[in-house]
């Protein structure tokens, strides 16, 4: 051991032993709350009769604040405890303009030795740890609230410490990052997404802190990262402006409940509280009122899978493009000038003028379309009691009321649906009776309409929303979400890993829906080996794809006589997968039936977890799932089976190929009976 690993490892048993007397420390100030708190309750209750209501509402502000000061210190203790697991991964040595050199160990949280007033750990959002990721060794400087600080970087080292022992330390140099990296990727994969602040590299750095984009769009090619970093950018706005927004205040929008629980443990990794999320379907039935039953995204691939039905590809297709927004709007602005018929009003001896209602529905022009009539029949009201000199009776009122309601053409949302593709001459593409099941790609146009129509209460309480998968929602979801939701956003995804090609939506599609959006391109790839990633290139070609150095297996395509002998294969490879040192392997099958039958055929030998839309856990082992509900997760090896050409043969098709190859991380097979899909090329 040469004489900086033993500096090192006599200073990291320095600070385990701070870190234990902090324990120390707020155990025996939880002990004092908690006796204090007892006494407190005692005293109340042995005084309860001579207290007035004042004395009441004293001591129970009091009784709040003890409770309050005694979970902070439990929330403390346990970030301490985390510390003392892993205190810093990385140090720089930073010289200020005034020759004064400070070492920054940089950690998970901060931490301070509060007898001398310094700071011994430094919390990697900190202003001074961004030098860690966007500087090498020299000149260097970072923003604080005053102004920049400029100095240099004289030292800088990367650590794994590991259950409180130094695994490794790596000393300066440009390739720091790519050399833990390296060892961080050729790992085995989790049951859960881990935090990625030992390894962040400088354009990632430069996503996660960013505080001025109120819109942030990032586009990632697969195993780019981009979720960790939308979940580090969620931590890092936490952290800045903890004075004004709390976890409670985010929303995450995901792809499914099983990707929520995949990437549930990030931020309390973080040492932030966990973050409300939803699907896009329960967004839905909120906004619609739970009036309709309607198909799921997931229910429109399936069918997209298992038949190909042209009539419902162009349905598709039409809502799901920026000409269909378009329209929609052109439709209202139709409605707002031509459906209201306003005719001369009688009340009474009182004739109210036809150009009156006219002015006075105008007059409201920013309040929704239905939402106008109540305000224009108390105007009319109004009107007639200054003209008769009276007041009036409450069937004149109502009538007034009745009157204007019956001058527009509909007072319903659907009918104003449904009208829009008369307008348009294609009724066709809306196909809907009472009682029946209301297409997925209908669910949003319709909300759209409801909220220019009636207006909604916007989620007023949501200061920051995160939506993952973004190529998935159409721009009228987008146009639903910027009305819903009037707070700053990070959106994210990667064109090329759509379930439904017939509606996938870019980062410039979205940037036409919000023309202020900062868009961020990430295009190196650190899931995959290079061999996995060329071998995925050759079904969804992208030049711009720069994967990290990391070598592994060659793909293997596995040919079988038929189908029971592909199963048998299946067996054979889960068992090899069970005997080998990997943690996680995924089977992904095109359909759910498919990833049924894979189930079936594997229960003899020790099965595997079935993931469907109803699962709501991911948890390491054999999984079996469709590339739908893969999207986002990373597996050790991944095996894609029924790679035939006539199974996968469509543009659907190819879209799910391309998201099941690019899952595996060390290896991936893909085995078919019968020819080979044409996707593979030659």
């Amino acid at each position: 051991m040469n004489a900086t690993e033993q500096e090192e490892r006599e200073y990291l048993e320095e600070i385990k032993e701070q870190l234990t007397l902090a324990v120390r420390r707020v155990d025996d100030s939880v002990r004092q709350f908690s006796s204090e708190l007892r006494e407190k309750k005692e005293y109340i209750h042995e005084h309860q009769s001579g207290m007035d209501d004042a004395d009441m509402v004293a001591a129970g502000q009091s009784i709040d604040r003890m409770a309050y000061t005694g979970a902070g210190a439990v929330a403390r203790k346990r970030k301490l405890i985390k510390l003392m697991q892993s205190p810093y991964f990385g140090r720089i040595d930073f010289t200020t303009a005034n020759d004064v050199t400070t070492p920054v160990y940089i950690g998970v949280h901060s931490f301070v030795d509060e007898r001398q007033r310094r700071g011994l750990i430094y919390d990697w959002r900190a202003p001074i740890s961004s030098m860690f990721y966007d500087f090498e060794l020299g000149e260097a400087s970072y923003t604080t609230p005053s102004g920049p600080i400029h100095g240099r970087i004289d030292l800088k080292r990367q650590y794994k410490i590991q259950d409180g022992r130094l695994e490794f330390l790596i000393e300066n140099g440009v390739n720091i990052h790519d050399e833990v990296l390296q060892r961080e990727l050729a790992k085995s994969s989790d049951d859960k997404m881990k935090n990625i602040v030992a390894t962040i590299q400088r354009d990632q750095n430069a996503v996660i802190r960013n505080e001025e984009a109120t819109v942030m769009v990032i586009q990632g090619v697969a195993g780019s990262g981009k979720t960790s970093i939308a979940l580090h950018r969620i931590a890092f706005l936490l952290y800045r402006y903890r004075d004004t927004i709390g976890a409670k205040d985010i929303l995450i929008i995901s792809p499914n409940k099983v990707f929520a629980d995949y990437i549930s443990n990030v931020l309390p990794e973080l040492g932030e509280e966990h973050i409300p999320e939803t699907v896009m379907e329960e967004l839905a039935a909120d906004l619609l009122g739970n009036q309709f039953q309607f198909q799921t995204f997931f229910e429109q691939v399936a069918a997209l899978l298992e038949h190909h039905n042209p009539a419902f590809i162009e349905r598709i297709q039409f809502k799901s493009s920026f000409e269909f927004l378009s329209q929609l709007n052109k439709y209202l602005l139709h409605v707002e000038n031509n459906y209201f018929s306003a005719g001369e009003l009688r009340v009474g001896r009182t004739v109210v003028p036809r150009q009156l209602l006219l002015d006075k529905f105008k007059a409201y022009h920013r309040v929704p379309l239905l939402k106008r009539f109540p305000l224009v029949a108390d105007d009319v009201r109004a009107y007639v009691r200054t003209a008769a000199n009276r007041k009036l009776t409450n069937g004149e009122k109502n009538t007034i009321g009745e009157a204007l309601t019956r001058m527009f053409r509909f007072n319903n949302v659907l009918d104003f649906y449904r009208d829009f593709y008369r307008w348009i001459g294609r009724p066709e593409l809306f196909r809907f009776e009472h009682g029946q099941t209301l297409e997925y790609a209908d669910v949003f146009a319709l909300i759209y309409l409801r909220i220019r129509l009636e207006g909604i209460s916007a989620y007023d309480h949501v200061k920051h929303l995160l939506v993952d998968e973004m190529q998935d929602y159409t721009p009228v979801q987008y146009a639903v979400l910027s009305r819903v939701f009037n707070c700053r956003k990070t959106i994210l995804g990667d064109v090329n890993q759509t379930v439904n090609p017939y509606s996938a939506s870019s980062a410039e599609v979205i940037e036409r829906v919000f023309p202020q959006a900062d868009v961020v391109r990430l295009y190196r790839s650190y899931r995959s080996t290079i061999e996995i990633t060329a071998f995925a290139q050759r079904i969804t070609p992208n030049p711009n794809i720069i994967p990290l150095e990391r070598h592994g297996r060659e793909p293997a395509i596995v040919r079988h006589p038929g189908p029971a002998e592909e199963l048998e294969g299946l067996r054979q490879l889960v068992a090899d997968f069970r005997s080998g040192g990997s943690n996680s392997l995924g089977i992904i099958c095109k359909t759910p039936r498919q990833a049924e039958q894979v189930q079936q055929a594997l229960a003899e030998a020790g099965g595997g977890q079935l993931l469907t839309e109803e699962s709501t856990h991911f948890k390491e082992g054999v999984i079996i799932t469709t590339a739908h509900l893969a999207k986002g997760l990373e597996f050790d090896e991944v095996i894609v089976p029924f790679a035939s050409a006539r199974n996968y043969k469509t543009e659907v098709d190819k879209s799910m190929l391309y998201v099941a190859c690019t899952r595996a991380m060390h290896q991936l097979t893909l085995t078919y009976s019968g020819d080979i899909t044409a996707f593979l090329g030659a």
